[in-house]
């Protein structure tokens, strides 16, 4: 009987394991996770369960008894410390070795971190701590003007806290949505309160409070690093796997080894529709990503060509976001305040879309995309 290994016990791991079992695999399906909780969702953890507005049990994949009905042997607080690629093992951090004839990787990311004091938003635990801190009040500074970032601004506003935000760059979201639309969320985020420095670098956090790179000292009760994350690649690097700011795959999922797999953020993977290998540190990567690797596992053939995706809810602002920006040249938008859809083209040809308080759009956004063809930027 087969054993298929799974190293990483979050969505993209826990939705691989669902699909392995619905697609007819009856071999043996190990899901090995280096947290105490099941697999989880990440995104309420800086948006609804943050803000007190789900409640705990919303974030979890699947009941907790699920994976024993579907026989998945779900392992957690379990590090895997090794990978042994001739052998077909993975050592485990209490010394044993398991086997497998196929493996799955889905570590994900963790965030980057600063010297002192500072807050990260990536666990249940990290959104539990960061969601008391908010309710004390307070002052509470932000390094980083990213997507956690303004997620964490936004959760700390309506718990009522003094909030500032350091960004080195000249606008929020700067270089992944570019100045035209970083202005929309700066302009969002300071109606509503919040203290924007940007173009300030955080030069140290201290006992209690920032300092900035001018030489300002910014006071504060709680500080939040939002600085971004970086792919859990040490175990396939060590490995003798190829790694370049992820885990390198092809478009079927598979890496450098026949019988290796990778998926969700730590995945470096070859996209067909933009021509080169993306990592996309997204959820509806993990929840897409997962299933895609199940299958390639199985042997059907795979190409993962899914329009990047991503949402957030910030205030009075939601906005689904599709394509991938880069490379753009010229940016149309159409709408007016807080209710548009922008388009992002290159050389004609939209490669990315974002619908800000627009709904059931996103399909046809990401047809535009897919159709590859130039559109005249007055239709």
């Amino acid at each position: 009987m087969a054993t298929f290994v799974i190293v990483g016990a979050g969505l993209a791991g826990a939705k691989a394991a669902q699909t392995l079992r619905e697609e007819g695999f009856d071999g043996e399906v190990v899901l090995i996770g280096a947290e105490e909780e099941r697999p989880y969702e990440r995104p309420p953890l800086s948006k609804g369960y943050l803000q007190g507005r789900s409640e705990r049990e919303k974030i979890f994949v699947h009941p907790p008894y699920w994976y024993a009905d579907q026989e998945i042997d779900l392992r957690l607080g379990v590090t895997v410390t090794g990978i042994a690629l001739d052998a077909h093992e993975v050592a485990l951090d209490d010394g044993s070795r398991m086997s497998y004839d196929k493996l799955l990787i889905t570590t994900g990311a963790s965030p980057r971190t600063l010297p002192g004091q500072a807050y990260t938003l990536r666990t249940v635990a990290d959104s539990e701590a960061l969601k008391a801190g908010f309710a004390a009040g307070g002052r509470v500074v932000i390094i980083g003007a990213g997507w956690i970032g303004l997620e964490s601004a936004a959760a700390a506003r309506e718990a009522g806290c003094e909030v500032t935000v350091v960004e080195p760059a000249p606008t929020p979201l700067h270089r992944v949505l570019g100045p035209e639309l970083g202005e929309v969320f700066a302009h969002v985020h300071r109606r509503h309160g919040v203290d924007l420095r940007l173009g300030v670098s955080a030069e140290e956090v201290e006992a209690d409070g920032v300092r900035l790179g001018t030489g300002e000292r910014l006071p504060a009760d709680l500080v939040v690093a939002g600085v971004g994350a970086a792919p859990n690649v040490n175990l396939a690097r060590e490995a003798g796997l190829e790694v370049g700011d992820g885990i390198l795959t092809d478009a079927a999922l598979r890496t450098s080894h026949p019988d290796v797999y990778a998926a969700g953020d730590v995945a470096e993977s070859y996209h067909p529709l933009y021509g080169r290998r993306l990592r996309v540190e997204h959820w509806a990567n993990a929840l897409n990503g997962g299933p895609a690797a199940a299958r390639s596992m199985l042997g059907q053939e795979v190409v993962y060509d899914r329009v990047p995706y991503f949402y957030t809810d910030q205030f009075d602002l939601g906005m689904e976001f599709s394509g991938d920006t880069r490379g753009y040249d010229q940016v149309v938008i159409r709408g007016e305040e807080l209710e548009f859809i922008a388009y992002w083209l290159r050389e004609g040809r939209v490669i990315a879309g974002m619908n800000v308080n627009v709904w059931d759009v996103v399909d046809d956004i990401q047809r535009l995309i897919r159709s590859g063809g130039p559109l005249p930027p007055q239709d």
